[in-house]
């Protein structure tokens, strides 16, 4: 446990369990939406934050909080309105994004090809004490929505038409989604990196799922999961000097496959169980009279 005596480390791993905590929160909404790959397309948009960030001489996570969020409200307004070039629109904003960052990084002053690095794939050392104070107040946040409107947020990603029938300001809360999950990107882009955030987002749900049947039961064991490889792969990148976003991903997928194979035996059990159970007897009031013989008095 040496490792909690350099202050970097300790950084890195107040950084990593709020991601672990927030990526896997909002991205069950996502996954629910049919929409896993969201946050692959913000990681792109975040580019240009990042990059603008060193060009003006401000906070790479604070703009490109920013730039995320406008770009996650944009990507809204073309789901809505695009139609049938939507994917087109879609894809210059992913691809403009991405461009975007890698000029202005390398217009800036200070900036550098391997600053850009550090972002798009994560980087332990460089987690400063401002990037901390931003990544707790952005993970409250996202903690704040995911949390305090599961039920709102819920009825949404399963049927649009029928939370709006039910009154739910449907427009409003998918914009809260989408923003939600552009700070979230921004949050975990300095510990896994823009790349590859949004498996962190996806796969703790998934498997998740596996084992799980409720919605609160999913929740909480795909959070579990979040902090548990996120810690995981911090720790295992600081003993064997190997990349942190690629550690944390690679132990997600890993866990996914574990959990997947322990599903399929419990799942043919409860097969079992319940076939061995056989079926429930139906109610008095939906049970069939049995039939009176010819000529029976019904008194008797």
């Amino acid at each position: 446990m040496e490792f909690l005596n350099y202050a970097f480390m300790q950084r890195a791993l107040l950084a990593a369990v709020l991601v672990g905590i927030t990526a896997p929160a909002i991205g069950i909404y996502l996954v629910q939406r049919r929409q896993a790959l969201m946050g692959d397309g913000i990681g792109h948009v975040a580019m240009t934050g990042v990059g603008l960030g060193f060009l003006l001489s401000w906070s790479p996570v604070w703009m490109a909080t920013v730039i995320s969020v406008l770009g996650a409200v944009l990507m809204e307004l073309i789901r809505w309105y695009g139609r049938t070039r939507g994917d087109i629109a879609l894809a210059m904003l992913f691809y403009g994004g991405m461009a975007g960052g890698v000029m202005f990084i390398n217009l800036a002053p200070t900036g550098s090809n391997a600053n850009l690095t550090s972002y798009l794939f994560g980087s332990l050392s460089t987690v400063s004490e401002s990037d901390v104070t931003a990544i707790c107040l952005l993970a409250a946040f996202v903690v704040l929505v995911t949390v305090g409107l599961r039920r709102q947020l819920f009825a949404v990603s399963q049927d649009e038409e029928f939370a709006r029938v039910t009154g739910l300001p449907v427009r409003a809360l998918n914009l809260l989604t989408a923003v939600t999950a552009a700070v979230t990107v921004t949050v975990a882009m300095r510990v896994v990196g823009l790349l590859l955030v949004s498996a962190l987002m996806v796969v703790p749900v998934a498997a998740a799922q596996a084992l799980t049947r409720s919605f609160a039961a999913t929740f909480a064991v795909a959070v579990a999961i979040g902090v548990a490889v996120t810690i995981g792969g911090t720790v295992t990148s600081y003993y064997q000097d190997v990349p942190p976003g690629a550690t944390i991903v690679l132990l997600t997928i890993a866990a996914f496959i574990a959990l997947t194979a322990l599903a399929a035996p419990l799942a043919r059990r409860r097969a079992r169980a319940a076939a061995a159970a056989g079926p429930a007897a139906d109610p008095a009031e939906c049970r069939i009279p049995a039939t009176r013989n010819p000529g029976e008095e019904v008194g008797a």
